[in-house]
């Protein structure tokens, strides 16, 4: 893996595996809903839309078709902290992978007349999202954990939001976040240094530069919503406070999920499902912020069960705070995590979104022996101090589902919310 610099100051990232055909090639940016406000919230996720949408030298189709023609494949993706254009193709096709993404990166036309088809696109898919309550449960849990903080943003946005949005918007913005200082370029596969002049040749015209947004660090908050719909599911979220994306205990609060419920073997789902048959899916996850994070557990079930299922999780999670996790469960909880980035190595897509992500968002990358290291470092003792943090206060609590009774069992106070969060699809 070698960082290289352009003559405008741009990162270039380029990691070389002489032993495959393909490679990945990822444009990276550092925006997304974190840094809207609420009169522009989802404009990152339009801008992503558009850049599909034509040239002057490539129209939609034309994006499309030079891609399907040489057996490639061109996507995007827009989180709460950044967005990414990325293109898999075979390794002689790489130059027509990085001709087609600049020319999309600097010269998208954002016509109205496709800025008004995209538009509704968007808002077809916030329908879409908003008919799947197991989805719009989890950014609930963002809302109840973040309040009104940028971080529980939708990252769609909504349908007042982006109705006033036109090509003018969309320009200004990309002024203000598209900027030398918060892009990375980030290739992975068979590729030599001939790649850098290459990504000389198509951005080092990018002159954009200025100054970044100061953040302001989210506060935890133990609020509790509930949003009505019509389902035969309650769908529940419970989140506790996790730990950033620079946290030097990142990899303690993963093993921690991993033991919770990270996976078939994990206590929650070994409780919950297996021995107790209360749900079908039940399992947790760990998000990192740069300056921040959250541990979510989810659980789909029965409003007649819903009681149960939260009193279980609330008295696993208690267990666990109380005695701790066995020497096993973390022995176990190693292998798996050191297995699973072992093999996401094999994948030149992987390593792209590793070194994109690391470089844009860290500043800095650690070897495969590095993480191998700081993996097996991990102690008891640290996982313990992950789960006092998390028990700290009380939970945030999100709940999906058509009826409020079951809310008095929670023993909580919900605010009623008709207005869901919202993630990219």
């Amino acid at each position: 893996m070698n960082k290289y610099q352009l003559k405008n100051g741009l990162r270039v990232m380029i990691e070389s595996i002489p032993t495959c055909r393909s490679v990945s090639f990822g444009i990276w940016v550092k925006t997304g809903s974190r840094y809207e406000d609420l009169n522009n919230n989802g404009i990152s996720h339009f801008i992503e839309h558009m850049l599909f949408k034509g040239t002057n030298r490539h129209s939609a189709k034309d994006i499309a078709d030079r891609f399907d023609g040489i057996g490639g494949n061109v996507n995007a993706f827009t989180s709460k902290e950044y967005t990414c254009y990325y293109a898999k193709v075979l390794d002689q096709h790489l130059p027509i992978a990085v001709d087609i993404l600049s020319d999309m990166f600097f010269e998208s036309q954002m016509v109205d007349s496709e800025l008004a088809k995209e538009k509704n696109v968007i808002l077809e898919e916030i329908s879409m999202y908003e008919d799947t309550p197991d989805d719009t449960v989890h950014d609930l849990a963002s809302r109840a954990a973040y309040h009104d903080h940028p971080l529980a943003y939708s990252i769609l946005g909504t349908a007042e939001q982006l109705n006033p949005m036109g090509s003018d918007h969309l320009r200004q913005y990309m002024k203000e976040r598209y900027r030398i200082d918060n892009t990375v370029i980030s290739i992975a596969g068979n590729v030599g240094e001939e790649a850098l002049e290459l990504i000389e040749r198509y951005f080092g015209r990018f002159d954009n530069t200025g100054s970044d947004t100061v953040l302001e660090a989210p506060v935890f908050h133990s609020q509790a919503l509930f949003h009505q719909k019509k389902t035969e599911q309650n769908h529940l979220c419970l989140t506790f406070p996790g730990c950033s994306i620079k946290a030097p205990n990142l990899y303690a609060m993963i093993l921690l999920n991993n033991t919770i419920g990270g996976g078939m073997s994990s206590r929650l789902f070994q409780e919950i499902r297996e021995k107790r048959g209360l749900a079908y899916s039940v399992y947790s996850y760990h998000t990192s912020y740069a300056d921040s994070g959250l541990f979510t557990v989810y659980a789909g079930t029965a409003p007649k069960q819903t009681q149960e299922v939260y009193d279980v999780t609330m008295d696993l999670l208690g267990e666990i705070a109380a005695k701790g996790l066995s020497e096993a469960e973390l022995s176990r909880g190693k292998e798996q995590l050191k297995g699973n980035l072992i093999l996401s190595l094999e994948s030149t897509s992987s390593r792209m979104n590793r070194l994109g992500k690391n470089e844009l968002m860290l500043g800095r990358h650690y070897t495969l022996d590095e993480m191998l290291d700081r993996i097996d470092q991990v102690k008891l003792s640290d996982l313990d101090d992950m789960m006092q943090m998390m028990m700290a206060q009380p939970s945030a609590v999100a709940l999906v589902g058509a009826n409020q009774k079951v809310l008095s069992g929670i023993g909580r106070e919900f605010i009623v919310s008709n207005s869901v969060e919202e993630t990219a699809g």
